[in-house]
Order: structure tokens, then C-alpha cells, then sequence
């Protein structure tokens, strides 16, 4: 308890360091409150209380009628007395358990993934900083994200999980509860700018007491998004875009008030489907995706191709696509040896790079030295037929 004063202190200190980024909202005898100023993501807000942080999180998941609170305050110090149904977490985290590859890049640009001690299906892993620790032992394997292996996470007894959901039931996380280990969602899958996924790394900093860190790197991207923004803004001529492909005869397209329909709009791309109200994805025929979209002059696939040989041998009405006829089509890919995707993993992180990719490959002359990063053009010296 000697220390408690000392912990305090520290505690206040970073929130003092915080407060140009901060509004205060009420003031009393007993406590002051300021909010942290979230400028791009709808589902969290950070109360910053003398001797706690409160968080909400008001979109943990599709259509949720419940908002989620997490009182944060320092370890090793007595639980605020707040009459709220919350999770009570002691800071700094020292260990924690994620569930999406998505925390992952935050994790190491933040320098806590160290702090990471298991991960479900490991192998989905891009980051290779991150794969050897795999490797190395220090991560452990966890299972499937879907039945997470509960014995080997309750022996790891991190701090905290980090997870998600797309339903808010989850059996694992009611257990890990109830045995003592706090479970938080993280809901930036759902927001629809894509710096406002970017700027969730606000929210997992708070864990680790590392706001600074995670408010200088947000700052950052974001600066770099809009000016890479601006430099096609009045660009009259846009390049049209298919993006997506089939799967199981059903064609998944971006809906116009969803992330990636912002990111064609903000490098300056024509959409068709731009003015739908969905924030989600689109369900198509291909005959659909025909009709609005097959003189489209770029197509990005969802697949994970290297070549337009292994298009045309998936489904050859693909040549009936302009894109196609004409080279022009680009997929993702893995930079490292692990099976997921970079562009899944790094991209709610670096939203700054997918729209310089899309630019590049939208308008190539205005980033003249600039590499793809996430993207590659499917090869064009195989004979697709």
C-alpha cells in the first residue's frame, strides 16, 4: 500500500500529459472528469476519471442493445467504488491474450507485444517479429478462435483477453470471466471510416498505459491518410473499380456506406455500387456484378492469386470482364510465411497505405515512387486460356 501514493502519481502524470487531447465535462469536490477527444471512431469513449479511467464501448458488436464498461485504475490499488455493471481491470496489463491478428501490428508499434501470450490459430500469423516468438515458444497456440482451447488459456492466466464477437455470446469469455480473468471486446471491425479502425489503438494503449504512444502514432497516419488523400481530391478522370469475386456462386461487394467504399472514395475511384446504404457487403449474381460493373477498369479480387492462369481456371466467365481482357486485375498477398494475410492483419493499422495503393494503382502517375504494398498485379506473361 506504500506504494498506492507513488502509483498515483505516475497515473496522473499520464493523464496530465494527455490533456490538450482531452475535454473537461464536470468537475465536483470529490472528482474531476475529462473525456479524450476520439475524433474518428464511433464505438468507444475514454473517461478519464482522478483515480480511474472509464471506457465504453458502445458498438461491441452488430446491432447491440448493450453498452460495455471497463474501469481501468492502477494495480495494486483498491477497486473504485462505482455502482455500474463493469469490468474492473488493474494497469498496466503485464500479459494478454488477443484474438484477431488485427491487435497484433498495434501490439508491436506500441512495443507491448511481448506482453502477448497466446493467440488462437497461430498460424494465421503474418507479422514475422510476431511468428517467432511463435516459434520460439513465448506465444502459445490456443486453438480455434471459434473453441478456444480454455484449459491451455485459464494455465496462462494473462491479464486480460482481448476479443471480439459478432453476436455477444460467447461461452469461453462467460467462463474466462467467472474464473477471474477479464475478457474485453474490441469493436473496430465495425467502424465505417477507415481511420476510425485505426484509431481503436487509443483504446488498447489504454491497457498498457501507453496513451502517448498510441495518440503520436494515430496522429501520424491519420496526417499521412489525408494528405495522400488531397493529392487526388481534385482529380477529375476516375478509374472505375470491381472489387471482390465469387464464392459459392455469390459475389461479395462492399456496400457505398461501408470502409472500403470510403477508401475509393477517398482515392478518387468510381464505384457502382457507391450509393447503396449498406455498411456491410452486397450479395451478387455474377450476372449482377455483369450488369453494373464489366467494363469496370480495375478488378481487385478477394483471392489470394498470383496469377490470371489460376482466375480463369476457378471460373472462365471472368474473361467476360474488361479488367480481365485487359490485365488489369490485383490481389493481395503474403509478404511472410504465415497463412493469413497482410493486408487483413496490418491494414485496420496502416489505413494510410491501402489507400496509396489504391491510388497507385487507380492513378499511377501520381505516386510515381511509390511500391504497392498490400496489392500485386496477377501476372500478366501467363497465357490465361
Amino acid at each position: 500500500m506504500r506504494l498506492l501514493p507513488i502509483i498515483l502519481f505516475i497515473f496522473n502524470l499520464l493523464c496530465y500529459s494527455c490533456k490538450t487531447d482531452t475535454k473537461k465535462i464536470q468537475a465536483s469536490p470529490t472528482d474531476s472528469i475529462s473525456e479524450l477527444n476520439i475524433t474518428y471512431a464511433n464505438g468507444f469513449t475514454i473517461t478519464q476519471h482522478d483515480n480511474y479511467r472509464h471506457i465504453k464501448v458502445t458498438a461491441p458488436w452488430p446491432e447491440a442493445k448493450d453498452t460495455l464498461h471497463y474501469i481501468l485504475y492502477p494495480k495494486n490499488s483498491k477497486k473504485p467504488k462505482i455502482n455500474i455493471d463493469a469490468t474492473f481491470i488493474g494497469t498496466p496489463v503485464q500479459s494478454v491474450v488477443v484474438t484477431s491478428t488485427t491487435d497484433i501490428p498495434m501490439l508491436e508499434v506500441l512495443e507491448i507485444d511481448s506482453l502477448l501470450v497466446g493467440f488462437p490459430q497461430t498460424q494465421y500469423i503474418s507479422s514475422e517479429k510476431t511468428r517467432k516468438r511463435v516459434i520460439d515458444g513465448k506465444v502459445t497456440e490456443l486453438g480455434n478462435e471459434q473453441n478456444i482451447n480454455v484449459e491451455a488459456l485459464l494455465e496462462l492466466n494473462p491479464n486480460l483477453v482481448i476479443g471480439f464477437s459478432t453476436t455477444g455470446q460467447n461461452a469461453t469469455y462467460e467462463l474466462l470471466k467467472k474464473s477471474g480473468i477479464p475478457v474485453v471486446i474490441n469493436g473496430s471491425w465495425l467502424e465505417q471510416h477507415p481511420l476510425g479502425r485505426t484509431e481503436w489503438i487509443r483504446f488498447i494503449a489504454s491497457f498498457f498505459h501507453k496513451e502517448d504512444k498510441a495518440k503520436t502514432v494515430f496522429n501520424t497516419i491519420k496526417k499521412e491518410y489525408k494528405t495522400t488523400a488531397d493529392k487526388v481530391k481534385a482529380l477529375t478522370k476516375k478509374a472505375t473499380i470491381l472489387p471482390g469475386s465469387l464464392f459459392k456462386d455469390v459475389w461479395y461487394v462492399p456496400g457505398g456506406d461501408s470502409y472500403m467504399a470510403k477508401f475509393y472514395k477517398d482515392a478518387s475511384l468510381s464505384y457502382a455500387w457507391a450509393q447503396t446504404k449498406q455498411t456491410g457487403s452486397l450479395s451478387l449474381s455474377i450476372e449482377e456484378v455483369l450488369d453494373k460493373a464489366q467494363d469496370a477498369d480495375i478488378w481487385i479480387t478477394t483471392k489470394t492469386l498470383s496469377s490470371l492462369k489460376e482466375l480463369y481456371e476457378e471460373n472462365s466467365k471472368y474473361e467476360l470482364f474488361t479488367a480481365f481482357e485487359n490485365k488489369n486485375v490485383y490481389s493481395t498477398f503474403n509478404k511472410g510465411s504465415g497463412s493469413g494475410t497482410d493486408f487483413y492483419e496490418l491494414g485496420s493499422l496502416r489505413p494510410d497505405l491501402i489507400l496509396k495503393d489504391l491510388i497507385k494503382i487507380g492513378h499511377p502517375g501520381v505516386l510515381p515512387d511509390y511500391d504497392l504494398y498490400f496489392f500485386k498485379q496477377l501476372n500478366q506473361n501467363v497465357d490465361p486460356k
